[in-house]
């Protein structure tokens, strides 16, 4: 794997707008912006001209990652983890966002394949909403992130999803996991969905994880605001100044 972000903090940005050129647009404004750090590809882009087109045609527009969010990979049966890691490879994808929550088979698979095609696996299986886990009402267990993020460890992933709307999840997971990551000489990245409108916030993210990196990932709040490259550059400074 060569994919390296550009800074410590920053932003990732979601993809997510209606129109492709509306994408397009928000990349132009905001990747000489050095705090944003990558672009996430989702299914509205995705589904109008298919992963290998969009990956095209986004490219033209920046070097940054690419990173594509499946909707979510992983909670799949675990064999088709060396068909979907393929055909994204195929597609000049940079990373894969993971959610391998159909058990440990899963994690191995779809984490171990993308590490195996080149990729960057950033893995999660929690989001950003309080009904989500079975505490909250919904259907997932409440460890489950924790065991999704320990049979990752093995796999070798060092990218890690925490809902940025739940800092005490996160703090909790900065501590067990860098301590781990530390003593295989290695840093310990976070990529934290739900900043703004969604709650969270991204200065105290990257205090609730210290000697880590926090990457927020961030849509409307950029690419509905006014002025994106704005908005883009208030985040970023907002990490950089709590780092």
């Amino acid at each position: 794997m060569t994919v390296q972000f550009r800074a410590r903090h920053g932003l990732i940005v979601a993809l997510d707008a209606e129109t492709v050129d509306a994408c397009k647009r928000t990349i132009d404004l905001t990747t000489p912006v050095q705090g944003v750090v990558g672009y996430k590809l989702g299914m509205t882009t995705v589904l109008r001209l298919g992963l290998a087109e969009t990956v095209r045609q986004m490219r033209a527009h920046t070097d940054l990652p690419l990173l594509y969010d499946h909707q979510k990979a992983g909670p799949d049966v675990f064999d088709m983890a060396a068909k979907f890691a393929k055909l994204c490879a195929e597609a000049k994808v940079d990373g894969l966002i993971l959610f391998p929550t159909a058990g440990t088979r899963a994690v191995q698979g779809f984490v171990g394949e993308t590490i195996k095609h080149g990729m960057l696996p950033i893995v999660g299986g929690d989001l950003p909403f309080p009904d989500y886990n079975v505490s909250g009402g919904g259907y997932i267990a409440d460890d489950a992130l924790e065991r999704i993020f320990k049979t990752s460890l093995e796999v070798g992933c060092a990218h890690f999803i925490v809902p940025g709307n739940t800092t005490d999840k996160l703090r909790y997971h900065a501590h067990w996991i860098s301590a781990e990551m530390n003593a295989r000489g290695k840093d310990t990245v976070f990529v934290v969905p739900g900043i703004g409108p969604l709650g969270g916030k991204l200065d105290e993210l990257v205090k609730a994880a210290p000697g880590c990196s926090v990457i927020g990932v961030v849509g409307r709040a950029v690419y509905d605001a006014p002025d994106p490259r704005a908005a883009a550059m208030a985040l970023a400074d907002q990490a950089l100044a709590a780092a």
